[in-house]
């Protein structure tokens, strides 16, 4: 064998052994007559000795050896002196016998440890050398037993693995579509999946009632954190189910991976409508680790003179206990806060009630002490708190708001990064209203059926529908959504109407799934979750390129291989596309 063992498996009891290693020179380090070299691989290190006295030529062969040369060592297993308890194999060392390189290595351009003096840019452009890393090693290795978990636990639930196509047809709601020119078809195009969402209802009209994929998709829109061009999604289709059912099931798939992969037993979720989510968190994925839930107060304080607040659509506020004596250094900080771009809020007020029991604001010009008193009161503030108000548009401010809270919730160490809360956000709005277009929109796709009780409501009141449909939000996180699907055709035909589609476009578009309607389609629904984010949650990080093997950058680009580049003309021409006169 190339090797008899990995660099992570020999302990004490293999000592007196003869064995075989092969992997990269992580340290070299020169002590008298003696070299130490760590030895790694994906599996751990393993303290190689090289003594002058017994092979004078082999030490000094160990001594050239640089950072990352590859090198396979033969020699016995023996107790170290100097134990390392920070390390499984820290109680070994191997006494080398013969040393062979396979292959040097260049200085990397950053170190690979552990803390690395490398940045992001030039980490990513090494992205190899990067994921040598035991950072790195563990984030994908956390990523593969979650895959094999989610596996586990829907295949015993009778769920069967169906691929789906990659090269699919453009729709023209949701995000803007990577497409693919074809060369057999001049002029036309595919478009690469930002969802098997037709492909997984279709699959429940031809009968397997049960199916999932892990799936790529991709979306070309703008990246962040928690965004990548291309990503992974659990997609889950059932047919024969209620909401509860898809529920039920989905949340025993987070309960299975809690407790098999972190060790975390989690309770059974709550269930939050929508309104009630905004109107207390101000935001769909609220973040119930801590309180502070947001206060509405238009009734105290509109209709008293304070233009900014009579004119407001929402006057809301939040109690930050034990803050009551904030400096104007710390208010200012929490004003500025506010108002940057991605919050939106144009000021910030607020009531201090100090230690002493003295109520001061930064409206008390406008409000009696007695009005002010009403608000705290109504807020079930004490001495030493502190009440932050906001004005403004209601859906903006809400919003606005629900980044405060958060913000104050870190700023006041109220959020454990240890503990998980996840819970269900039911009951959508099934429209969003777009003022730029004059035209409904689906929240979430055109597919999910309003509720049983709200269909009526459809092409009368369109705002007051709800969708049956639902997001897993885990501290603060979506990391899924689904719903069930409209399964006959006059409804679904019904709901191309209120999106704006004329018939024509329906059929275009859609007219395949409409078509199969009417061969027995099943009432079904599913959901599908962000791998990448719950990975990502599961693993403490902040981005999930920290946890995907080959990331794009923040402008879309991978910049170890230089992608996206340009083509040559001769493809170009191959597929019908001319040059650019750029």
């Amino acid at each position: 064998m190339f090797r008899t063992h990995t660099c992570g498996e020999l302990r004490i009891g293999n000592a007196g052994q003869a064995v075989t290693l092969a992997g990269w020179v992580q340290r070299n380090r020169e002590m008298g007559g003696l070299t130490f070299i760590d030895l790694r691989d994906r599996y751990g290190i393993t303290q190689l000795v090289f003594n002058m006295e017994i092979n004078s030529d082999l030490c000094r062969d160990a001594r050239e050896l640089g950072r990352e040369f590859v090198i396979r060592v033969r020699g016995k297993v023996a107790e170290r002196f100097n134990k390392n308890p920070k390390i499984p194999t820290g109680e070994i060392e191997i006494l080398v016998e013969e040393l062979i390189v396979l292959n040097p290595s260049k200085i990397p351009p950053f170190t690979i440890e552990d803390h690395t003096d490398g940045g992001e840019e030039l980490r990513m452009k090494y992205r190899y050398l990067d994921l040598r890393r035991n950072e790195n090693r563990k984030n994908l290795f956390l990523r593969h037993q979650m895959a094999i978990e989610t596996r586990n636990y829907l295949n015993f639930k009778d769920f069967i693995e169906i691929e789906t196509p990659y090269l699919i047809k453009s729709t023209p709601e949701g995000a803007r579509d990577f497409v693919v020119p074809s060369r057999m078809n001049e002029g036309q195009f595919y478009a690469l999946p930002q969802s098997p969402q037709t492909f997984k209802q279709l699959l429940m009209i031809a009968g397997y009632d049960r199916y999932y994929q892990i799936v790529r998709c991709f979306r070309d829109e703008d990246l962040r954190a928690d965004r990548q061009p291309e990503f992974t999604q659990i997609d889950c289709e059932m047919a024969f189910v209620t909401r509860d059912d898809v529920l039920n099931t989905f949340e025993g798939l987070a309960k299975h991976l809690f407790i098999s992969v972190l060790n975390v037993e989690v309770s059974d979720f709550p269930r939050m409508p929508y309104q009630e989510a905004m109107k207390l968190y101000g935001s769909d994925k609220p973040d119930i680790r801590f309180g502070m839930t947001l206060h509405e107060l238009n009734h105290l304080l509109q209709n008293k003179g304070f233009k900014i607040f009579d004119d407001a659509g929402l006057v809301v506020g939040i109690k930050a206990e034990g803050c009551g004596d904030y400096s104007r250094k710390q208010l200012e900080e929490l004003t500025d806060f506010v108002k940057r771009p991605q919050v939106g809020a144009t000021g910030l007020a607020y009531i201090k009630y100090t230690t002493d029991g003295a109520i001061k604001s930064s409206v008390d010009k406008f409000y009696t002490p007695e009005n002010l008193k009403l608000v705290l009161d109504e807020m079930g503030a004490k001495p030493a708190d502190l009440i932050l108000i906001l004005a403004g548009n209601t859906d903006k401010i809400r919003s606005a708001m629900g980044d405060l809270r958060l913000e104050m919730g870190k700023r006041l160490d109220l959020i454990n990064p240890v503990e998980f809360k996840p819970l269900w956000v039911i009951d959508f709005p099934l429209l969003e209203w777009d003022e730029e277009t004059r035209r409904f929109y689906a929240k979430h796709h055109p597919f999910t059926s309003p509720k049983p009780e709200d269909i009526s409501l459809l092409e009368t009141d369109p705002d007051a529908v709800r969708a049956n449909a639902y997001d897993l939000v885990i501290n603060g996180t979506e990391i899924g959504g689904g719903s069930i699907r409209i399964h006959n055709k006059e409804l679904q035909q019904k709901m191309f109407r209120v999106l704006g589609f004329t018939e024509e476009e329906a059929t275009n578009q859609f007219g395949f799934l409409m078509n199969a309607f009417e061969y027995g389609a099943p009432p079904h629904g599913g959901i599908a979750f962000g791998f990448d984010r719950w990975v990502t949650l599961f693993g403490g990080g902040d981005s999930i390129r920290d946890f995907i093997a080959f990331p794009k950058n923040n402008a879309g680009r991978d910049v170890m291989i230089d992608s996206p580049s340009v083509i040559s003309e001769e493809q170009l021409k191959e597929l019908g596309i001319s040059p650019s006169t750029k």
